[in-house]
C-alpha cells in the first residue's frame, strides 16, 4: 500500500542493517558497472567492521549506522524518512485504525492517571469506569505518585485481546476505592471525527487523517446523512496531514462519475498509473464543499484536487500544504522501516502541487510559517502562484500547480480565528485539561442535564472565560484573550460538550460560528 503523508523527520534511535552483496553475483561476467555501484555499499560495511574490531574505544555502531541512514535520506526529499522500531509500532497502529486495550481517554493530572472519558461501548465503559476516576493500580503495579510517561502507561493497559486486567480506582465523587476486572478488546482509533447535519439539507464530515479504516468510516457517515435527506455535503480536511492515498481515492470515487480521472502517478522510470472513478459513486449529484487550510496535505490534496479539477465541487479555505510525493513503506527485519518516495502524483488536469524542497528540509517545513509573514493567510492576493503553471478544468476554470491547492473561495485566518496565537493555543490539549479540571471540582453539577439545558447553563455567565484566563496566566503565557472572547468561549463550551456528551456534540458547538461553514450556509452565497 502506498503511503502519502506529511511525516516529519524522526529522531533516530534504533538498529538499521545495510544490505550486503552476494559473492556469486559479484563474480558473474559483465557486471563491472554493478560492481562499481556496489563498491560504496561494501565500503560502508567494511568501515563499520573496522570500527567494531579495531577502534580504540567501545562504540555503539548501531547508532552510527542510524545517523548514516538519516543523513542519506535527508539528501533525497523531506518525506523519505526512516522509522526506528520504537516508533514504527505506534505509527503502524495509528494507521491501522485500532489497537487492543481497555478503552479510555486519559492524561496524567498532577501525579495520577485521570480518566477523561471511557470509550463508548468499550471494555472500561462496560465494566463501569467513569469520567474523573483515577487509576491507582493496574494489577499490582502502582500508577499514582510516579509521573509515568504515556508510553509506559500504555504498555500497562494494552495487551492481548481477551486478556484480563484488574484496576484499582479511586472515585472522587464517591470518595471510594473500587476494583474492576476488565477484558481487553479491540479499540477503534477513529479517523472520521464526526458526521452530522449543519442545517436541514447540509451534511458535514470531519476527517482527521487517511488510515486503513477511513473510507469505511466515511461511507457509514455518508449513508446516515443521505438517509436524513442531505442535498449538500461539507468534507472538512483542515489540519489533515494525509495518509493512505487509496482511502482518499475511494472517497473521491463516491462523488465522481464513471471513468472520470481521480489522480495519476509517475515513477522514476516514467511509468504512469492512472486511477479513474467507477460506477460505484453514491453521491454523484449533490453539492460538494471541501474545507482546506495550510496544514491540509498529501492525501487531503488528492481528494481536494480531484473535486476541483473535475468541476465537481467548491474548495473553501486557504492554500494547502503542497505535498505531491508518494511514499512506499519498506520494512526491515529489526522492526524498523523506511518510507521512500517512489513517485509523484498529479491532479486530473495534470498539475503537480508539490512545493519546492531544494533548499533543504528545514526551509521546506518552515515555508508554511512564512505564509504568515507574507500575508498569504490574510489576503488571497498575497498567494504567490506561477503563471507558467496554469491549468484549465473541463469547464474552463483556471487552477494552479507548483505548491498546494489554491481554494476557489478564500477564507482568511483572521476571519476564522481573529488571532493566530490564541487559535493555536485553543487547538492544543490545554482547553481539554482545563475543562477536565473544572468538571472534576463538581461533576455532579452537570449530571442529568440534556444538551440544550447544558448550553443554557454554560452560557449564562462568563465564569469559565475568567477562570480560563487565570489558568493560562498561571502557565506563564502572556496572551490577551479579551479581544477573542467569543472564540475562547466557543472552544471552552465545545470541550465541555465533548467530555460530557461526546465528539459529535463538540462539533455541533464549534461549527456554529465557523467562518468557513458560514461561507457555505450564508444566504448570500
Amino acid at each position: 500500500m502506498k503511503f502519502n503523508s506529511k511525516y516529519l523527520p524522526i529522531v533516530i534511535g534504533a538498529t538499521f542493517a545495510l544490505g550486503t552483496v552476494a559473492g556469486s553475483f559479484m563474480n558473474s561476467p559483465g557486471n563491472d558497472q554493478l560492481l562499481a555501484k556496489n563498491y560504496s555499499k561494501t565500503k560502508l560495511n567494511k568501515l563499520i567492521d573496522f570500527i567494531n574490531t579495531e577502534y580504540v574505544d567501545s562504540i555503539n555502531t548501531d547508532s552510527i549506522v542510524n545517523l548514516t541512514v538519516d543523513n542519506i535520506l535527508s539528501k533525497l526529499d523531506p518525506h523519505s524518512v526512516y522509522i526506528p522500531p520504537s516508533e514504527q509500532a505506534e505509527v503502524a497502529e495509528s494507521m491501522k485504525g485500532d489497537f487492543v486495550g481497555i478503552g479510555i481517554n486519559f492524561y496524567m493530572y498532577k501525579d495520577s492517571v485521570a480518566i477523561i472519558k471511557p470509550v463508548e461501548n468499550g471494555p472500561s465503559a462496560k465494566a463501569g469506569l467513569k469520567s474523573g476516576d483515577r487509576i491507582l493500580f493496574a494489577g499490582k503495579t502502582k500508577l499514582y505518585g510516579r509521573k509515568l510517561p504515556s508510553d509506559s502507561l500504555f504498555s500497562k493497559l494494552k495487551g492481548i485481546k481477551g486478556s484480563e486486567i484488574e484496576l484499582t480506582v479511586f472515585r472522587k465523587s464517591e470518595q471510594k476505592k473500587l476494583k474492576f476486572k476488565i477484558k481487553r478488546d479491540v479499540i477503534p482509533i477513529k479517523s472520521v471525527d464526526a458526521s452530522l447535519l449543519i442545517d436541514n439539507t447540509t451534511g458535514y464530515i470531519k476527517i482527521n487523517r487517511f488510515a486503513e479504516t477511513t473510507f469505511n468510516e466515511f461511507k457509514t457517515g455518508l449513508t446516515k446523512l443521505k438517509q436524513k435527506g442531505i442535498q449538500s455535503l461539507v468534507i472538512d480536511l483542515r489540519d489533515n496531514g494525509g495518509g493512505y492515498m487509496e482511502e482518499a481515492i475511494a472517497i473521491a470515487d463516491e462523488f465522481l462519475k464513471d471513468k472520470q480521472l481521480i489522480v495519476f502517478t509517475k515513477s522514476k522510470n516514467g511509468t504512469t498509473e492512472k486511477t479513474f472513478a467507477t460506477k460505484a459513486g453514491s453521491f454523484e449529484t449533490g453539492k460538494i464543499y471541501v474545507l482546506i487550510n495550510e496544514n491540509s496535505a498529501s492525501a487531503s490534496e488528492i481528494l481536494a484536487g480531484a473535486i476541483q479539477d473535475n468541476d465537481r465541487g467548491t474548495i473553501v479555505g486557504r492554500r494547502s500544504f503542497g505535498k505531491g510525493l508518494v511514499q512506499r513503506e519498506m520494512d526491515f527485519n529489526d522492526g524498523s522501516a523506511v518510507r521512500l518516495t517512489v513517485a509523484r502524483y498529479y491532479t486530473p488536469t495534470g498539475r503537480s502541487i508539490q512545493k519546492p524542497y531544494k533548499k533543504g528540509n528545514e526551509e521546506y517545513f518552515k515555508e508554511s510559517e512564512s505564509r504568515i509573514a507574507s500575508g498569504e493567510l490574510y489576503a488571497r492576493d498575497s498567494i504567490k502562484v506561477a503563471d507558467s503553471l496554469k491549468f484549465k478544468t473541463p469547464k474552463g476554470k483556471i487552477v494552479y500547480g507548483g505548491g498546494g491547492i489554491v481554494p476557489d473561495v478564500f477564507v482568511p485566518m483572521e476571519a476564522e480565528h481573529g488571532n493566530e496565537n490564541v487559535a493555536y493555543l485553543l487547538q492544543t490539549g490545554v482547553v481539554g485539561h482545563f475543562v477536565f479540571e473544572e468538571l472534576d471540582k463538581n461533576r455532579n453539577a452537570f449530571v442529568g442535564l440534556h444538551f440544550n439545558e447544558f448550553l443554557a447553563k454554560i452560557k449564562t455567565s462568563d465564569v469559565y472565560f475568567k477562570k480560563f484566563k487565570n489558568y493560562i496566566a498561571l502557565t506563564g503565557l502572556d496572551l490577551k484573550l479579551d479581544k477573542t472572547k467569543g472564540l475562547v468561549n466557543r472552544y471552552i463550551t465545545a470541550e465541555f460538550a465533548r467530555q460530557l456528551f461526546g465528539e459529535t456534540y463538540y462539533y455541533d458547538v464549534i461549527l456554529k460560528e465557523d467562518a468557513m461553514i458560514k461561507v457555505i450556509t450564508s444566504p448570500k452565497k
